[in-house]
């Protein structure tokens, strides 16, 4: 009897035990906003980014084999991997929680390729706000990894490392500066701009006047633009000339003739939400921010800032093309304003 008992209060523990889980993030940032949402059964701890690259001094791709890439370690990123695998294999689910973009994706494939764990127990998991129901969500609803996004992200990095191997040694000869290199993205842009610039230069501009007065009827001021003189369309290519129209317009005895009004019924609509380069050119035009600050302040906002209640994350994630917010973030600014400010 004794037995039989020991073994049901052994069984019974055994499945009142919880599960540990893993949950690998990008940045440690995250960490301490994450760790808060979903409690103590899960652990949190940060891949610091990529940990896998294409090698330095060489292509690390075969150009003449479809570009396959061959990757390594990041030197200085062993011993995470080495400790993300340790706490992979003491835990029973491992979720791969780097960001919601190409780069994130990549990431999250760089860290299942270097965990030695069964295929069955690594999940993905994405989320575009750091909030309690967001990331409860992502852990409910997880996904394999999405290889169309890997390797559009390696297609970009491949695309960077061939260019800047053919056109960096251009560089360093004409500037004789050894530590610039060229990008896919620069490169390009560049010479758009060399070329837009030329065009600019060969245009050889044309003067054009217009001429504007402003017109009453029944009480009612209007601006009129003069589009005939003498029954005659307008084509005034110098001061004199214009000079002379006015002077004859400025005449008491000239009448003037209203061919046409438009009335036009025109809506103003909210400005849309932030993507990353609206987002950038208001802080540089409004607050002065260069890029970089722009993007480190939104980085801290997005993981979460300490409030009175803990780490909470403020906004949603900002490197992104897309203006879609979702329903609880509508629902949350919605709530603020008709607090705040009221129906009206």
């Amino acid at each position: 009897m004794a037995k039989t008992a020991t073994a049901e209060a052994s069984a019974k523990k055994s499945s009142n035990k919880k599960e540990k889980a893993l949950v690998i993030v990008e940045s440690p940032a995250k960490s301490k906003t994450i760790r808060k949402i979903l409690g103590d059964s899960y652990q949190i701890e940060a891949s610091f980014g990529h940990i896998r690259d294409l090698p330095q001094n060489v292509l690390g791709f075969d150009v003449n084999n479809g570009f396959t890439p061959s990757f390594v370690i990041i030197p200085e990123k062993k011993k995470v991997v080495t400790k993300l695998n340790d706490l992979a294999k003491k835990s029973d689910k491992v979720y791969l929680a780097s960001d919601p973009d190409r780069e994130g994706e990549a990431i999250a494939w760089h860290v299942r390729q270097v965990l030695d764990v069964p295929e069955d127990k690594v999940f993905r998991i994405e989320f575009n706000e750091i909030t309690p129901k967001a990331v409860k969500y992502a852990v409910e609803h997880s996904r394999s990894i999405d290889m169309d996004k890997v390797k559009a992200q390696q297609t970009r990095q491949i695309l960077d490392k061939l260019v800047g191997y053919k056109l960096s040694p251009v560089l360093w000869k004409r500037l004789g500066n050894y530590h610039l290199s060229a990008g896919r993205v620069q490169s390009v842009a560049l010479r758009m701009i060399c070329e837009r610039e030329d065009e600019i230069e060969a245009f050889v501009p044309v003067e054009y006047w217009s001429i504007h007065t402003e017109l009453e009827k029944e009480g009612g001021v209007f601006e009129a633009e003069l589009s005939k003189y003498k029954d005659k369309k307008v084509e005034i290519k110098n001061e004199e000339e214009a000079q002379k129209i006015v002077d004859f317009l400025s005449d008491k005895s000239t009448e003037y003739k209203v061919s046409k009004i438009t009335n036009k019924n025109t809506q103003r609509k909210p400005t849309a939400p932030f993507i990353t380069s609206t987002l950038q050119r208001e802080a540089s035009s409004k607050l002065g921010y260069g890029v970089q600050k722009t993007m480190q302040i939104a980085q801290k906002l997005y993981e979460g800032i300490e409030l009175e209640n803990g780490a909470v994350g403020l906004i949603t994630y900002m490197r992104t093309d897309s203006v879609r917010i979702s329903d609880d973030a509508q629902a949350m600014a919605k709530d603020f304003i008709l607090k705040n400010y009221g129906e009206k």
